[in-house]
C-alpha cells in the first residue's frame, strides 16, 4: 500500500506542479502592479498545496485550528519542525506570510522557481552573512505589514523539540511585532524521514496558539526563544 500511495502522490505532484507554476507566473505578471506583496499568488499556492497535494490520498486527514487567532498585520509565525511535510501543513493556514526556507531549495526547478516568485526568504544554514541577509529581508516584509514564518529549530527532528534559535525572536523584538506559535503534529506519519516514501494513513493537526504581544516578551532574544519553546513543551505535553 505504501508503494501505491507514494506512486500516486508523485504522479499527482509531477503532473500538476508545472500547471501551478504556469498559472502562478501568469498571476504574478498580471497582478504585480496591484499586488506587489504577492498575496494573491501565495493564496493560490496555499490552496493548491493544501487541497490537492495534502489530500492526494484518502487516508490523509488534516485539521487546522485557530486560524481566527492570526493577526491581520505583521507578525512572526514560529512553527515546530518534524518533517519536510511541515511546509505543506503550514500552507493550510490560508494566511499571507513569507516562508524562511533553506537556500538549497530555491534552485530546484518549478518548486524553487515558485518560491522565488513568491518572495520567500532563503537562508544558508551556518552562514553568518546569509543569516544577516535573511533578517534584512524579513524586516523588509514585516515593515510592509507582511508576516514571516520561521522554523526556529532551523532543521527538522522527529526526536522532540530542538533548541530554538534566536533569529525569529530577534526580529519580533526589534520590529515590535507579535510572536504567533503554530504547533504542527502528525507530519512524520505522512513522510518517512528524508526519503520519498509516503504512508497510506496520516493524521495531521495544525494549531495556532494565541499571539504573544510584544509587551509580554522576555527581555532578549535568547530568553524569548526559551519562553516560547517552554510554551511548546507544555502544550504538547498537555495534549499528549
Amino acid at each position: 500500500m505504501k508503494y501505491a500511495v507514494t506512486a500516486w502522490f508523485w504522479f499527482v505532484f509531477l503532473t500538476t506542479a508545472p500547471v501551478l507554476f504556469v498559472l502562478g507566473l501568469v498571476l504574478f505578471l498580471v497582478a504585480y502592479p496591484v499586488d506587489p506583496d504577492r498575496r494573491w499568488l501565495h493564496e493560490l499556492v496555499c490552496r493548491w498545496c493544501h487541497w490537492l497535494w495534502l489530500h492526494a490520498s484518502p487516508g490523509w486527514r488534516t485539521r487546522v485550528e485557530g486560524r481566527e487567532l492570526l493577526p491581520s498585520g505583521a507578525c512572526v509565525l514560529v512553527a515546530n519542525h518534524q518533517s519536510a511535510a511541515d511546509i505543506l501543513a503550514a500552507m493550510g493556514l490560508f494566511h499571507p506570510y513569507k516562508f524562511v526556507a533553506k537556500a538549497s531549495l530555491f534552485p530546484i526547478p518549478i518548486v524553487g522557481w515558485m518560491m522565488s516568485l513568491l518572495g520567500y526568504v532563503p537562508v544558508k544554514r551556518g552562514s553568518t552573512s546569509s543569516m544577516g541577509q535573511m533578517l534584512d529581508q524579513c524586516r523588509y516584509w514585516l515593515r510592509r505589514g507582511m508576516p514571516v514564518l520561521i522554523f526556529p529549530e532551523g532543521t527538522y527532528s522527529q526526536e522532540g523539540l530542538l533548541r530554538f534559535k534566536r533569529g525569529a525572536f530577534q526580529l519580533a523584538l526589534e520590529e515590535h511585532v507579535p510572536v504567533v506559535p503554530v504547533i504542527i503534529e502528525g507530519t512524520p506519519q505522512l513522510l518517512e524521514g528524508d526519503g520519498i516514501w509516503m504512508s497510506p494513513r496520516a493524521s495531521i493537526r495544525v494549531r495556532v496558539l494565541p499571539p504573544l504581544p510584544p509587551e509580554s516578551f522576555a527581555p532578549d532574544a535568547v530568553a524569548l526563544a526559551e519562553q516560547v519553546r517552554a510554551l511548546y513543551v507544555n502544550t504538547l505535553a498537555a495534549t499528549g
